[in-house]
């Protein structure tokens, strides 16, 4: 099973119970073609970078599933039939993960940012105390004399 990011933009024109339900219809989907629902998260009405189709706005949502390679295609093929659906994107992220590992494993020495949220780098330790600078001694300028001419 690879692990797939599936990410919608839903036309901001749909009340909430409509979206709540488009996006349930979505996630049933993807479940009755056999992909395991990992997590799902409702990002809400966000702006948008740039115009679609005359429209600054949308409700986002994030799912994470872990499915086959063809298990997503019907989900895929839905969202690009739907008027409801203004963007989304399906990316695998698994091999993301396995190419970090196998950088890893090819150069042990460099520390790398690790590809799973969950594993979190030990925090710094404190650094000794410093002691205060001596303070500088006070510099007295002498008056600037005329030039002779």
């Amino acid at each position: 099973m690879r692990t797939y990011e599936v990410l919608s933009i839903v036309s901001p024109q749909l009340s909430e119970t409509e979206a709540t339900d488009l996006l349930t219809e979505f996630r049933s989907i993807a479940e009755k073609s056999g992909a395991k629902l990992v997590s799902e998260d409702t990002w809400g009405r966000r702006r948008l970078a740039y115009p679609i189709e005359k429209l600054n706005e949308g409700f986002y949502h994030l799912w994470v599933f872990e499915a086959g390679s063809d298990q997503l295609s019907e989900l895929d093929r839905k969202m690009k039939n739907s008027d409801k659906v203004m963007r989304h994107i399906i990316v695998r992220v698994d091999l993301m993960a396995k190419r970090a590992a196998k950088l890893a494993a090819r150069n042990p020495k460099k520390v790398r940012v690790s590809a799973t949220p969950a594993a979190v780098s030990a925090p710094a330790a404190p650094a000794e105390p410093v002691a205060p600078a001596p303070a500088p001694e006070a510099v007295v300028e002498a008056p600037a004399t005329p030039a002779a001419e």
